[in-house]
């Protein structure tokens, strides 16, 4: 982590980025801990989650506007319209206007779809494919440390000062972001060039482009199919985690914020293991591992104990940084980079889709199904979609694997006894 934290240009943007992330990381639990409070429901709260991640079903076309133009401009204006699409939740009062809520957080959650995009390619055109995995995995660490303190300080401040100055911590978290990615001689300006007069000739074939090389690309389809095949289950633990505080802790849903944070100390330890993982079992292992540490943390979370269940948000702090690191690293060293915006999207939509779909179901399901057998029905699935990636880790070897060996005798056309006797170690030197 230290070789591609000591080059200025991501450095400047990991700069950057850690404002907008601290505001996320405020925002994201805060909104649905906001609508459980106006409505005393489980599952509205859980369907805030819902709202956020249904944009991705927008994904190839989003994609194929940010493969159009330069990414450091569009990160900034990106980061600036976060910024003021936050200004309608200081109208909130009462349940009655949820509504704003669910409308702030679906806009919140294309946004965020954008940045991801924008970003995928920024670290790509930064970064030397080397070094990608310590770049995901700095940016992992980052974003699943500030899980430490971001959830509680939202949920404190919600507390506290009401759902106002949340909205003015994001605010300001965006702004900060834009300003210093968007300051003079920053990432990007050179390598950066808008695709538009190439694209625009054919866009009804760009806008899938993404889509047919997630599909075309061994590794890429197998990834997703089987992430996929976990998020259609994982979405559940959105709305079940309310449930279970409730009901099984018997605590106030701002303690959800306390399991966040718990979960944070995990996320950063899982960052800084990522770049690891990477180099021994390659990206597909290293993503298999993070589904299947999914597993055992869901089971868990089927018996209502607060120190087991510290242990088990702990371990799914642990699987996420993994996953994420193997996913976006495969992304982009198998993407060439006119398409990477695209493909990031379209992967992003992929997972996301079923995850959302999910949401939705979970909001439902803790309504009827008792929220212990849901949580052991989600731990079963993610470990058989985790053993389902590791079986295709050979598609994605780790790098030493693609090292060359020495090889004992000289690369000669004609190679004769003297020759081969004369190149041997000899046992008398």
């Amino acid at each position: 982590m230290r070789n591609v934290l000591s080059r200025p240009d991501f450095r400047l943007l990991f700069g950057g980025l850690m404002a907008s992330m601290v505001a996320e990381s405020i925002l994201l639990l805060a909104l649905a801990i906001w609508v459980k409070d106006l409505t005393g429901s489980d599952g509205l709260a859980g369907a805030t989650i819902f709202v956020i991640l249904a944009p991705r079903m927008l994904a190839p076309l989003v994609g194929w506007v940010v493969d159009r133009y330069p990414r450091r401009p569009f990160f900034v204006a990106t980061n600036l319209v976060m910024a003021l699409l936050l200004t309608p939740l200081f109208a909130v009062r009462g349940a009655g206007d949820m509504w704003i809520i669910y409308g702030v957080a679906a806009l919140y959650g294309l946004a965020n779809l954008t940045v991801g995009a924008v970003l995928s390619r920024l670290i790509r055109e930064l970064v030397p494919s080397e070094l990608l995995g310590e770049a995901n995995g700095a940016l992992q660490t980052a974003r699943q440390g500030l899980r430490l303190i971001g959830p509680l300080l939202g949920a404190g401040l919600y507390v506290a000062l009401g759902g106002w100055m949340l909205a003015a911590v994001g605010m300001a978290g965006f702004l900060v972001a834009a300003a210093v990615v968007g300051a003079p001689r920053t990432v990007g300006s050179s390598t950066e060039s808008a695709d538009g007069s190439a694209t625009a000739r054919r866009w009804p074939a760009e806008l899938v482009a993404g889509l047919r090389h997630l599909a075309d690309e061994p590794a890429l389809r197998r990834a997703l199919v089987g992430y996929g095949l976990g998020s259609l289950v994982m979405g559940f633990t959105e709305s079940l985690i309310f449930a279970y505080v409730d009901r099984g802790l018997g605590r106030d849903p701002a303690f959800v914020g306390v399991l966040l944070t718990v979960q944070g100390m995990g996320g950063l330890v899982g960052g800084l293991l990522s770049a690891a993982a990477l180099r021994r079992v390659g990206e597909l292992g290293t993503l298999a591992g993070g589904v299947a540490l999914f597993g055992p943390a869901a089971l868990m979370l089927a018996y209502p104990n607060l120190w087991l269940g510290f242990v088990a948000v702990l371990m799914a702090g642990l699987s996420l940084p993994l996953t994420l690191v193997g996913l976006h690293t495969l992304i982009q060293r198998r993407t060439p980079p006119e398409l990477l915006g695209r493909v990031a999207a379209a992967a992003d939509a992929v997972v996301r889709c079923p995850q959302a779909f999910s949401v939705g179901a979970g909001a439902l399901l803790v309504g009827v199904l008792d929220y212990r057998l849901s949580f052991a029905l989600v731990g079963l699935a993610t470990l058989l979609a985790g053993n389902y990636l590791w079986r295709s880790r050979h598609l994605t070897p780790p790098p030493t694997a693609h090292l060359p060996r020495p090889r004992p005798v000289p690369a000669v056309e004609t190679v004769d006894h003297e020759v081969v006797a004369a190149t041997r170690p000899s046992r008398e030197r």
